[in-house]
């Protein structure tokens, strides 16, 4: 079989030229659509979920959230592992699919088994959520926000994080294939209520009545024409 190749290709140099150029073609356009990274993604084709549970210990969120959501999900067809991790105050469970099933398909099913976990899960202790779509290998870019030259008085760490969070972030999240903007680093905007228990005694207020006033104090109400009110009405004379 291997005569018979070379003495073709000797006899059809021409042919076998022709081939060759071509075969030439086709790989330099492959190579121009080949994805390529710099660090490829080995992870599974998987799915998180996360449940936040503050104040409870390991073994209680293993009865109370993790369990729960691992029976409501272990019927979800194409799945092959189903593994999790509970600590204090957290929940981590890791759905591992076949290989060829979409995973937006995947989160789709999850999501809907969601619901009929949180009813299991007894209220208030925490609420499960999906990752997102992405993985501790997918991160592709890394950078730096700082003030220009003559400017680094003028803006403080508090600030550049804040329009980290509230303005390069919003804007990043709108771009085609992001799935999620990690920030880290700087100075986090917060707000402080410092409270004087002697004072609070004083005045016969408890720290209940603090947490109703700052939550009313906090909530937005739409404004509207009251059904009520008598609008004046002009007439010709």
């Amino acid at each position: 079989m291997l005569d018979r190749i070379i003495k073709f290709s000797i006899k059809n140099k021409i042919i076998i030229g022709l081939m060759t150029l071509l075969l030439i073609i086709w790989g330099a356009w492959s190579a121009t659509k080949l994805p390529i990274d710099a660090v490829p993604d080995i992870t599974n084709n998987q799915v998180q979920i996360f449940t936040t549970c503050p104040t409870l210990a390991g073994q209680e969120v293993e009865q109370l959230v993790t369990f729960p959501i691992e029976q409501s999900i272990a019927n979800v067809p194409k799945i092959e592992e189903i593994r999790s991790i509970s600590r204090f105050g957290l929940s981590v469970i890791t759905v591992v699919f076949e290989e060829e099933v979409d995973i937006y398909f995947a989160r789709q099913l999850i999501n809907e088994r969601l619901k009929e976990a949180v009813d299991k899960i007894p209220q208030g202790i925490g609420t499960p959520e999906m990752a997102p779509v992405s993985t501790g290998l997918g991160e592709v870019y890394q950078y730096i926000i700082h003030p220009k030259k003559g400017s680094e008085k003028k803006y403080n760490a508090k600030d550049l994080r804040t329009m980290q969070d509230w303005i390069v972030a919003r804007q990043l999240y709108g771009t085609p294939g992001i799935a999620e903007v990690n920030s880290f680093g700087g100075q986090l905007k917060q707000y402080e209520v410092a409270v004087n228990p002697d004072r609070l005694r004083a005045m016969g207020v408890s720290i209940p009545d603090i947490f109703t006033a700052l939550e009313k104090n906090n909530q937005n109400t739409g404004g509207h024409i009251s059904t009520k009110s008598q609008m004046p009405i002009l007439s010709e004379v």
